[in-house]
């Protein structure tokens, strides 16, 4: 078993980064959440939301505040795989190629209005996600760590889309939804523009590096150690597999489903400071990380059953242990 004096260790700076991101970030607190549990277990996030709240900005601040490498990628159309990757170029001066690194070199790569581009494209992002490496023109070339994905698609425009097929899908550890901010949240918001804030200068809010790259792999190492009971294992596997056994479900969770929600449970759990981990943390990891890899029927899908449907009755007919 861990020393369970050592486990606070390197929460102070990761719980830290929340703080910061919110000098600028009004009210997305469960966001937030998500995205530090998937940097602690080197998972990928996809933020589900309409333009204009703050998806971006909320990315960007919390590269900040862990002064971390961030890049941005405009998904569009047209963009062809060696736009994410990089490509060899001529050079001039001595007829040789180089490689000029594309925008997946970095530590967090906001991949913006994913499912804009083609498949093709998409998949230029699988192997990055997957492998943690890209090849170009026959060689691997390995990313920074840490490296996370985080992709943003809207929900509501179909037209132009190429929804993400689910092979692509299951990289992702959480799938958040992000919604409007409430009343309170809202007029906060515009009180601060009223106060002169400009929210592309991060800097001027205030946000400085609060947490380091040093201390989110010390956190990693923590997380990792903590312990799982095999009851609380057992009830994780018994979650996942009612996913294929309900009958409104045409496709249920994978096997790396179930690893990812293990993950995800222990980066609750340490994040809570706990050193091992309960049904609850199972439970608040369950629907981020299983709601998009749950495929509905479609039939029962245009009556309204949805993934999150499914997963609440799960969550609250499965037996979880005592």
């Amino acid at each position: 078993m861990a020393d369970h004096h050592q486990l606070p260790s390197a929460r102070g700076p990761i719980l830290a980064l929340r703080e910061e991101v919110a000098k600028v970030v009004v009210g997305q607190e469960g966001t937030l959440s998500g995205l530090v549990a998937a940097l602690l277990v080197r998972g990928h996030v996809l933020l589900e939301g309409v333009p204009g709240v703050a998806k971006t900005l909320l990315v960007k601040t919390m590269a900040a505040a862990l002064g971390a490498e961030f890049s941005r990628v405009q998904f569009t159309p047209d963009l062809m795989p060696s736009d994410v990757t990089g490509q060899s170029i001529l050079d001039q001066s001595d007829g040789s190629f180089r490689f000029r690194e594309g925008p997946v070199f970095t530590n967090l790569l906001l991949a913006d209005e994913i499912n804009r581009t083609p498949p093709k494209t998409q998949a230029s992002l699988l192997e990055a996600m997957e492998e943690r490496q890209v090849t170009v023109e026959g060689h691997p070339r390995a990313l920074p760590d840490p490296f996370v994905v985080i992709a943003t698609q809207n929900p509501i425009e179909y037209e132009g889309t190429y929804p993400l097929p689910e092979a692509q899908l299951d990289r992702f550890m959480f799938k958040l939804l992000v919604g409007y901010p409430s009343f309170e949240q809202e007029t906060d918001v515009l009180a601060r523009h009223q106060a002169g804030m400009d929210p592309h200068d991060i800097v001027g809010a205030g946000v400085r590096p609060v947490a380091s790259l040093a201390d989110l792999a010390q956190a990693r190492r923590e997380v990792a150690a903590v312990q799982v009971e095999p009851t609380v294992l057992q009830y994780m596997v018994m979650l996942c597999r009612a996913t294929r056994d309900t009958p409104s479900v045409q496709l249920g969770v994978s096997p790396r489903g179930a690893a990812a929600l293990l993950h995800a449970s222990k980066a609750w759990a340490w994040l809570s400071g706990r050193p091992y981990v309960t049904p609850d943390e199972v439970k608040a990891v369950a629907k981020p990380v299983l709601r998009h890899r749950i495929l509905v029927r479609p039939e029962l899908e245009l009556e309204g059953t949805s993934p999150d449907g499914v997963l609440d009755s799960l969550l609250a007919t499965v037996p979880a242990p005592r």
